[in-house]
């Protein structure tokens, strides 16, 4: 221990004895009153306006801890720039430039006054069709922590990173009410290992979730948060609630260990005081989740940072390299792309003019106008003296006229927030709101005292009427999950009527989770994945399809050929059971082939691989090879290494990925690459030892383009044994 961390520790103590048990509970609770908090949401935008404060105590100059969301940017309005979704940024496979984009939002939420940011969610993508598929990094654990882990240590350079949600949470429209059922070891091999990556790089702070898990709810569920992420992991951060409806039995939760109550003084207002009174919570547990806090407040990185810091020229190249690098080619017939030599090209579909961003939940910016450039407008920019003619009906028999008109069409199709994204139902949270406190002038008018005998029937009573009320016919937070991941049978149309006209028709899908595109992709000649691609998607786009940089975007989940491959989902089920077999683990299992595999991604360029080697250490095995671009143009690779394990105690899926490195190398260059596998991510997690065992036999790493591909394959012998708790 350095002396800073000793004078830190020492300055803590010496605050907690300043504090009286007021000003305790006052800081482990968000510092806005409830009634205010919910009519400034209600009325005034409040999430976009300004940061949520906690912990703010001026008589002992805490100036506390100011929230801000911001998975894609931060969502403050004041031009703060808008990157591409997670999902998008995930399909980069890109860790490097990840963490960039991380400090990049770290330092223009500084720029707000926000010194702890939630940008970090690492939910496990079960479902491609799940509503914020759009916020996480994809559906492979080592793929989702590398991806998470990169944007923490940014974050964390300028503030505090907040990940989220701990755990389970991959439903969205019954994620207030429902029980996932789970075993250890599926709990520990693929729904934790990416939460543990954020923790080891640093994470201040780690979100719990709305959801149940074994029957009990995530934010009052002592195995996940003490014994789980506090214990085994030794997490010394800040554990939060979600949201306003993030804790349903106050006392339970503080002794679980949930260390703060946010945005409002609610729950906990209404029970803690009375609990440590008579006994129900200790002493020391409030003041280790007081100490918690003052941690993070007095460790915080020095400064203020100008607001000229927002969609600088340096955040906007980011914006537009994160775009560029996420764009996956999912089929280009007959090379059709890159298009070099058109004259003219028609732009149809009205997502083509329109700044599509992603979901209007949560996560969702405040870009200034003008600041989106769409896809119609990048393609005028980078090509002024192309001929082009935009068409943004969605009629099938005008599109197709204004396509024949052209050298090439270009479709842009897919999703938007009316189709996918965050959901509440009102009746959901009603037995919450059976538990929110007295408005501050009811309490000062009656005192509290009148008010406890009959102020309980009162919350009763508002959450007896919202237990009745529908989801809101539109609306930020109407969409929820997708259970059919085809397009829009409108869209479909579309895309088939121009494909008729026009052999030289490309699509450009643009969402945030799976789109299933058979059979009508095999009547365009070019695919591509745009995503949600932020404020600089239209110039990214163009860049790739001009062949001004070749695409280098791979998968970060399994396309199905058919939605029976998928695990079953129920958006309004109660009860769901999870399990090992999801993405492409379940699609190989069932020896079902992909439309297009996890990590599939195709380039302008080919890549030969050579000169395999594999060497084992005590802790690790170390992959080495040689990588040549046999291309024309410089172009990045992602090189993936997947696990076929020997599988003989416990079943095991057939390939998992257990590393990945993206590398750019000009034309005909040749490289040589060293990638580093810990020995745990070849282990499977045994139960009966509460930990981590390699598989003695013969354990085959293949290195490969994607899933379902095969370019080198070596293999190495252990003995096995128990690897660490």
């Amino acid at each position: 221990m350095n002396s800073i961390t000793c004078n830190i520790q020492a300055h803590v103590d010496a605050l907690i004895e300043q504090l009286t048990v007021h000003e305790k509970l006052g800081l482990i609770s968000g510092s806005t009153p409830f009634w205010p908090g919910m009519a400034a949401i209600a009325l005034r935008d409040t999430p976009h306006r300004h940061p949520w404060p906690a912990g703010v105590l001026p008589r002992l100059g805490l100036k506390g801890l100011w929230f801000v969301d911001g998975p894609r940017g931060v969502v403050l309005h004041g031009g703060a720039t808008t990157f591409p979704v997670a999902m998008a940024r995930g399909a980069s496979w890109d860790p490097a430039l990840e963490q960039q984009i991380g400090e990049a939002i770290g330092r223009e939420a500084r720029s707000f006054g926000a010194n702890w940011v939630a940008a970090v969610c690492v939910n496990l993508l079960r479902f491609p069709g799940w509503g914020r598929a759009q916020e996480t990094y994809g559906e492979d654990p080592v793929h989702v922590g590398a991806m998470g882990a990169a944007i923490t240590r940014g974050l964390q350079r300028h503030c505090v990173a907040c990940v989220k949600h701990l755990a389970l949470n991959s439903i969205d429209s019954s994620r207030f009410v429902v029980n996932v059922q789970i075993n250890h070891r599926a709990l520990h091999e693929l729904y934790l290992p990416q939460f543990k990556a954020c923790v080891d790089a640093g994470a201040g702070s780690v979100m719990s979730a709305y959801n149940r898990v074994n029957g009990e709810w995530c934010g009052q569920h002592r195995e996940l948060l003490n014994q789980i992420l506090k214990g085994r992991w030794g997490f010394e951060g800040l554990v939060v609630s979600d949201f306003i409806f993030g804790i349903r039995d106050g006392v339970k939760a503080l002794q679980a260990g949930q260390d703060l109550e946010m945005p409002f003084r609610m729950v906990w207002e209404g029970c803690l005081e009375q609990a440590l009174a008579d006994g129900r919570v200790a002493p020391q547990r409030l003041n280790d989740a007081v100490r918690r806090q003052l941690q993070l407040q007095l460790t915080m990185p020095p400064g203020d940072v100008p607001s000229t810091v927002r969609n600088s020229p340096a955040h906007r190249r980011l914006a537009r390299q994160a775009a560029t690098e996420s764009i996956v080619l999912l089929r280009n017939q007959a090379e059709e792309l890159p298009w070099r030599e058109l004259r003219s090209l028609a732009v149809i579909g009205p997502l083509a003019q329109t700044a599509n961003l992603g979901d209007h939940g949560s996560s969702d910016t405040r870009p200034r106008p003008g600041q989106v450039i769409t896809p119609l407008e990048g393609l005028r920019r980078a090509a002024p003296d192309l001929r082009l003619l935009s068409n943004n009906s969605d009629n099938p028999t005008s599109a197709a006229a204004t396509a024949a008109q052209c050298d090439a069409a270009l479709v842009v199709a897919g999703l938007d927030w009316r189709l996918e994204g965050e959901h509440i139902h009102p009746g959901d949270i009603a037995p919450i709101l059976a538990l929110v406190p007295p408005p501050q002038w009811l309490v000062k008018l009656l005192g509290r005292k009148r008010l406890q005998p009959w102020w309980p029937a009162v919350g009763r009573a508002m959450a007896w009427i919202t237990s009745h009320a529908s989801p809101p016919p539109g609306g930020n937070f109407a969409s929820g999950d997708r259970t059919d991941l085809h397009l829009p049978s409108d869209q479909i149309a579309l895309i088939e009527a121009v494909a008729a006209a026009n052999p030289h028709t490309v699509v450009a899908l643009m969402g945030g989770g799976a789109i299933l595109t058979q059979p009508w992709d095999q009547h365009v000649a070019g695919l591509l994945l745009l995503w949600y691609p932020g404020q600089e998607g239209g110039h990214a786009l163009a860049d790739v399809l001009l062949g001004h940089v070749s695409p280098s975007g791979h998968l970060p989940f399994a396309i199905p050929a058919d939605p029976a491959h998928l695990p079953s989902l129920e958006p309004r089920a109660l009860e769901v059971p999870y399990d090992l077999w999801h993405g492409y683990r379940r699609l190989q299992r069932d020896q079902h082939s992909a439309a297009y595999p996890f990590g599939f991604g195709l380039s302008y360029c080919r890549f030969a691989w050579s000169e395999l080697s594999l060497k084992q250490s005590q802790s690790a095995v170390q992959v080495a090879l040689k990588l040549h671009n046999q291309g024309t143009m410089r172009a990045a690779a992602v090189v993936q290494v997947y696990l076929e394990a020997p599988g003989l105690q416990l079943e095991r899926p057939p390939r998992t990925l257990v590393a990945f490195q993206r590398l750019e190398l000009e034309r005909g260059e040749r490289r040589r690459l060293e990638l580093e596998i810990p020995l745990r991510r070849l282990a499977v997690f045994d139960p009966a030892q509460d930990g981590w065992v390699l598989e003695s036999g013969m354990h085959r790493l293949v290195v490969a383009e994607h899933s379902e591909h095969t370019a080198l394959a070596g293999e190495l012998r252990f003995e096995g044994g128990w690897l660490e708790a």
